[in-house]
Parts: structure tokens; sequence; C-alpha cells
């Protein structure tokens, strides 16, 4: 048994278990001379004895290892019935002793209901009885006593709990007694007693809350529970809570760290911790931050009153919002800012007044300033129809007194100032911003559109009418008569252009500031009337300025002709070889239109820039990857483009692909004649269909695919009424789109390609279609024209 450690090897291999087997037996010799079967035999012989001998020990060892398993097995058994025996007998004790633990509970309970019913009247008796026994000793207090009777002594803090408890008794017995001579001075001690008592209460709770002993506070507050003066112990903790705090400049940073701080002290202390911490907030609104606020405000100054009403109102509404935020049961956001308008009410009733007045005041000195820097007084401008129908009729030139109406008709040289400024006109709508922008935040819900309205007037009278319009006036009055003998000034252009631009700002600002304030009140459409007709107003007057100016252009034109062009001009003399290229007229016509056409293009001219804002607009709608808003833009794009396209091309522009009316190219049956009929308003003409039965059912109607080509070309040879736009197919209806494509409209495709490689005219317009509803998205993914297509 040799070769038992090879057997008991992991990788144990047979084949070459024998091959060394027999090696060992030959000692590796296995020529013809030396080969021995006979020896080989006998070594294998032995070696299947040996392992026949190994199996029968190892068959010996597993059996006996069983026989102990097995034993082993049954003590097991025999222990697991054994301990499911004692389980059942457990259980079986278990509810023995529960019913029991219950018949014993009912009678401890009952025993106990009948112990109280017993030491509650005893109890009660002998509480009556001590506090029986402390009313006889007040009532034979005599009145010498009661005069010297100024401070009580305690001994410790047990001793004051228990005369706290019986003097509180005391008091309540004592204000139901009647008014007697008899009990008159007992009343009188009790009560002093209560107030000393009480007072010390409040002492050692003050004093606990310095230690920070919450225990001691917390027995202390639930016996003043109890007496009159809880109140001043509630008062004494918010006061001593806030020692030490509010050392900065800006308290509002103090107060949330400082509720966070004593709600886990008030929760712990006292037995009504909503309403305490109610008091907390509350003293804190009412105390520090009323005080705070009216230190800040200054009533006299303006500015610094809308600026400090407006950041102090900011800073409260943050402050509310941290607050609400901690979820406080009795701090709600309704409860709080109930208490911010109080605080801040009486300057809030006075705020649109401030406002509007500051307002005023600031755009007349910013537009004061600015006429100051330029010299200029500014006056009143009459105007009018009748004025506009004399000055037209007899010229700018003459004074003329009409009764008390003085018209001066004469021409106005402010050498090319146009009273107009970006500049102020930014300057005033800032203003204006930041009150709308304080209006916001400080007006009441009721009055804000109202307040708005006000703020947008002043804007609109000081912005548009006293400076707009004013230069508006004066630009008109400026414009050169038509009679002149000079060559004209004219500044108009430069009038318009600013105008403009400052109206563009106001038209913003409204957009941004006044609109959401007043959409959805009725001051919406009475500012809307108001902006309207001041825009009207301005507008008039800047096409009246245009008229003129244009008027005086062609004047001056007219008698540039008249007095410089001569008739030999165009009669060379005789022997000269020298033709000039132009006359001295038409150059200096020439030259006055385009110095005005260079200067009326930059002050008119806005199409491009428009062109340029759209486009940009274009490229970032493009970025949200939606169709419909691409297709918008573009469309909007080419609308600008027609702004600059030359008259002769306007028509041919206006036909292109991007505003070209629909074109209907998909028809359903399943669709309803409302369909049709908006198809039909957009100028659709043609609703035939060209049907190829793809799938081959014979349920359903259609040419065979193979004669698809051949119907095309009968249409567009022999038709000549006919328009062929394409081909339609029904897809199988029960075919699951999530496999791919509908094998029906592959084959559509392949007809489409087929086609397209007859001509070149038909595959411009042919068109896909479709007459499932569950299928019309792959149709509409699938066309290859440029037209759009609709169900």
């Amino acid at each position: 048994m040799t070769f038992l450690a090879e057997l008991e090897q992991e990788l144990f291999d047979g084949e070459e278990f024998i091959e060394r087997l027999a090696w060992r037996a030959t000692n590796g010799k296995f020529d013809e001379e030396s080969y021995d079967v006979d020896l080989i035999s006998e070594a294998f012989e032995n070696a299947i004895k040996d392992l026949k001998a190994i199996y029968d020990t190892n068959q010996k060892k597993c059996e006996r290892i069983e026989m102990i398993c097995r034993e082993e097995e049954k003590g097991h058994w025999m222990k697991v019935t054994e301990l499911q025996q004692k389980c059942k007998d457990s259980l079986s004790t278990f509810e023995k002793l529960d019913k029991r633990l219950d018949i014993v509970a009912d009678k401890v309970v009952y025993l106990g209901e009948q112990l109280e019913s017993v030491n509650t009247p005893r109890t009660r008796a002998v509480e009556a009885q001590t506090l029986m026994k402390h009313f006889a000793h007040y009532l034979e207090t005599s009145v010498e006593t009661l005069n010297s009777f100024d401070e009580i002594v305690i001994e410790n803090i047990n001793q004051l709990y228990e005369e706290a408890d019986i003097i509180q008794k005391l008091y309540l017995i004592s204000q139901e007694l009647p008014n007697n001579p008899r009990f008159n001075l007992a009343k009188e001690f009790i009560s002093k007693k209560y107030n000393l008592i009480e007072k010390h209460l409040i002492e050692e709770f003050s004093s606990a809350h310095k230690n920070d002993d919450r225990a001691k506070m917390k027995k202390i507050a639930a016996i003043l529970s109890h007496f009159k003066g809880y109140s001043q112990c509630i008062d004494v903790f918010i006061e001593q809570s806030q020692m030490g705090m509010f050392l900065s400049d800006n308290i509002f940073t103090d107060i949330v760290p400082l509720c966070v701080k004593n709600q886990k002290t008030i929760k712990e202390v006292f037995i009504n911790p909503d309403q305490v911490m109610s008091k907390f907030i509350l003293n804190l609104f009412h105390g520090k931050i009323q005080e705070y606020i009216h230190s800040r405000i200054n009533g006299n100054d303006s500015r610094e009153f809308l600026n400090e009403l407006f950041n102090l109102f900011t800073k409260t509404n943050k402050l509310i919002d941290q607050i609400a935020k901690l979820k406080y049961l009795c701090c709600d956001y309704a409860f709080l800012n109930k208490i911010s308008r109080n605080i801040f009410n009486n300057y809030l009733d006075m705020y649109i007044e401030k406002e509007t007045s500051y307002l005023q005041e600031k755009c007349s000195n910013l537009l004061q300033s600015y006429y100051d820097l330029k010299n200029h007084q500014k006056r009143t401008i009459q105007s009018g129809g009748f004025q506009e129908l004399i000055q037209s009729k007899i010229g700018r030139t003459i004074d003329i007194n009409i009764g008390n109406l003085n018209i001066n008709m004469s021409n106005q040289d402010y050498s090319g100032e146009t009273f107009l400024s970006e500049e102020i006109a930014i300057s005033i709508l800032q203003e204006s911003k930041m009150s709308l922008q304080r209006c916001s935040l400080l007006s009441k819900p009721q009055d804000l559109a109202n307040n708005a309205m006000l703020i947008y007037e002043i804007e609109l009278q000081n912005l548009c009418i006293e400076h707009i319009d004013y230069a508006i006036e004066l630009g008109l009055q400026s414009i050169p008569a038509t009679d002149q003998k000079s060559q004209p000034e004219i500044h108009f252009f430069e009038i318009i252009r600013q105008s403009n631009e400052i109206c563009h700002l106001n038209e913003k600002q409204f957009s941004n500031w006044v609109q959401p304030m007043i959409s959805s009140t009725t001051k919406y459409s009475e500012c809307l009337k108001r902006k309207r007709e001041v825009t009207q107003q301005m507008e008039t007057k800047l096409n009246q300025g245009l008229e003129k100016s244009i008027a005086s252009i062609i004047s001056w034109i007219k008698y540039l002709l008249q007095t410089e062009q001569k008739k030999n001009e165009f009669k060379p003399e005789q022997g000269t070889d020298f033709i000039p290229t132009s006359t001295t007229a038409c150059n200096k016509v020439v030259k006055f239109i385009n110095y005005y056409h260079e200067k009326i293009g930059k002050c008119l001219d806005g199409a491009m820039v428009v062109i340029c804002d759209v486009k940009e607009y274009r490229n970032c709608i493009d970025t949200f990857k939606i169709p419909l808003l691409s297709n918008l833009f573009n469309i909007l794009h080419a609308l600008c483009n027609l702004l600059i396209v030359v008259p002769e091309n306007l028509k041919q522009v206006s036909n292109g692909d991007q505003l070209k009316c629909p074109e209907l190219i998909a028809v359903s049956k399943l669709k309803s004649k409302y369909h049709i009929i908006e198809a039909y308003k957009h100028g659709q003409r043609d609703f035939g269909e060209n049907y190829v039965n793809t799938s081959g059912e014979k349920e359903k109607s259609g040419i065979n695919p193979d004669d698809a080509d051949a119907l095309v070309q009968f249409i567009t040879d022999k038709c000549n009424r006919l328009k062929f736009s394409g081909l339609m197919t029904i897809g199988a209806y029960d075919f699951d789109t999530s496999q791919g494509l509908n094998p029906d409209f592959l084959k559509l495709i392949e007809i489409r390609d087929r086609i397209n490689n007859y001509g070149d005219d038909e595959d411009e317009d042919d068109d896909d279609d479709d007459d499932d509803d569950d299928d019309a998205e792959l149709v509409m993914a699938k066309r290859w024209s440029g037209s759009e297509a609709f169900d």
C-alpha cells in the first residue's frame, strides 16, 4: 500500500497512476528484450488486491461512522421530542399564569379603586384640616402683626413650595368669603402673604434661569401657573433671555438664533410652550424691532425715509420667512405678517404720499438741471389745430394777436439742440423703477394697483410729456419754413431717433414692472388707455414734423432748381470739347439729398436692427429643440425681411416657402369634414388620393405596387389638369411599431424612390401619405418634400 498517498491526492488521474505502476514494475525498461509481461501482470494483480483491501477497510469505516450518526440522530430526535413536550407544558403553565395574573390584576385594580375611594376623601380632609388650621391662625392675627408683616422667612426651597401650595388655596378660599369684619383682617393677611410668596417664587425662577437650572425652573413655573403672577414669570424669562443680545448694528441677524436657542428651554420649562413662544416673538417685534425701526426712519428727508422704510421692511419680511420655516405652531406666516404690518402701519399709511411727492420732485429736478445745463428757460408752448391752420396759411415769420391769444409763428433756431437726453430719460426711468419696486413691497394688496398707477402717471408726465413731447414741440418750431432762401438745417430726424429709443425703454419698463401689478385689476385698461393717449399724441406730432421736414427739403430742392439751373447749361458752347458730367444745380441737389438721406437712414431705418434681434431670438429658441417654436420664429424672421425688400420683389418674397400657405398632403377618412374645411380655408384645392395596396389585402382597394409607375406616368403625361403630389397607403392594422417601421411604409418608400428616378419634375413634389391615425407620425417622419402635412 505504498501508493495510498497517491490515491489521497486531490487531483488524482487514473491513467497516470497505471503508467507509474507499470514503470515501477519494469524499472522503466520497455524494450523487447527486457520486457516481461508476467512481471507486469503480477504487479497489476498485487495492486488490485491492495486496492480491494483499501476499499474494504474504507467500507468498514463508513459503516461504522454511519452507525454512529444514526445513533446520534436517534438521540437528537429523543431530545427534540422531550423539548417539544416541555414547550407544551410551559405554554400550558404560561396560560395558567396569565389567567391568574388577570385575576390578580383585576383584584389589585379593584382594591386600588377601593383604597382611592377611601384615601381621596381622607387626603382632602387632611388638606382641609391643614387649611383650616392655617386659616384659624390668620383669623387670630392682630392688626399689629399684620402691619409688621413685610417679609417671610424660607429655610429651604421645599418649604417655599409647600407654603406656595397652601397660600394659593387659601387665597382662592378667601376670595369666596363674604365681606364681613370678622374675615377682613384674615383676608388681608392672606393676600399680603400671597403676594410675598409669589414675589419670592419669581425671584427663585429668575435665579434658576440665570444658573440654567431647568428642573427648578419647570417646578416653579408649574406652581406659578396657578398664581396671578404667572405672566410676570414669563416676562422675566423673556427679559432675561434677551440680556446680552442685540449688540450689533443689525439686530435682524440675532433674532433667529435667539429664537432657536430659547425654543428648547420654553418647551422643557413651561406647561404652555406655544403661548409662551408666541409672547416671546411678539415681545421681540413690538420691543426691540419696533424700537430699532423708529430709531432708523427719519420722516424729514423723503429719500432717506423711503430707502430706510424699504430696507427695513425687506429685512423684516426676510426675518418672517426664516421664523416661519422654523414651524412654530403658534407663529405661522399670517400671524407674523400681521405683527409686521402693525409695526409699519403708521409709516405705510403715509408711504404713497411720500413716494409720489418725492418722485415728482426728483423728476422735476432732473429735468430742470438738464435745461439749466443747456441754458434753456422752459416755457409753456401753445399748439393746436387753429394755430397750425394759420401757420400753414401765412407762414412762420409773423406774430399775430387774435383777442387774448398770442401765437408766435417765428422759427426758433436752437443750433441743432434736440433738448432730448437718453441719460436724463434713464435717470427718470431708474427713479420710477425704484419707486415701483418699493410700491410692490410696501403697498397694501388692495392699494397696489392704484399706487402703481399713480407712480406710472408721474413717469408719463415727466418723461413723455414734459421731456419728449416738449422736445418734439420745440423741434416742430425749429423746422425751417418752406419759403426760405437759404439751405435749411433740419434736426427733427434726430428728435425722432431719440424719442423712439426713449419710448422703447419706457415700454420695456411698463411691461416689466407696471403691468404685473395692474394686469388683474380694473386699472389695467385705464392705464393702457392713458398710455395710448400719450403715445398717440407724440406720434401725431412726429408725423407732423416728418411732413414739414420733407416739405422743407422739397421746397429747398425746388428753389435750387429754379434759381441755379439755367437753360444754357444744356447747350454747350460751340467749339468746346469739354462736356461737364453734371451741372452745378444738380451737384448741389444731389449733395443735399445724399446728406439728408444718410441722416434719415441713421435716424429712421430700424429694419436691420429688428432683423438682427429676431435672428438672435431665433438662435436662442432653437436650443430648446421645439419644432413649433422654431417654425414660428422662422416665419417671424421672414416677415421682418419684408421690411428691407424693394417694392418690386415684395410679392415674390411674400410667396416664398417660409410664408407660403399650408399645403394638405395627408387626408384621413376618419377625420371630420371640419378638418377638410379648415384646409380649404388655407388655400388647398386638391383633395384626390393615389392609393397603393402595399399589403395585398382583398378588403382594401388601390392599385398593385407594380402598377404604380404606369399610373404616375399616365397622370403626368396625359392628365394636364391634374397635379401629381404623391402616393398613399394604409399600413397593416395589427403591426407592432416597436419592432420597427411597418413593411407597408417601406414598400411605399421603395415605390417613391423608383418614381423619383423616373423624372426630375415629379420627384421634387412627391409626397407620401397615410390614412391610418396610428401611423400618421411615421408618415410625417418619412416625407421627403418641404410641404407641411395635415391629417
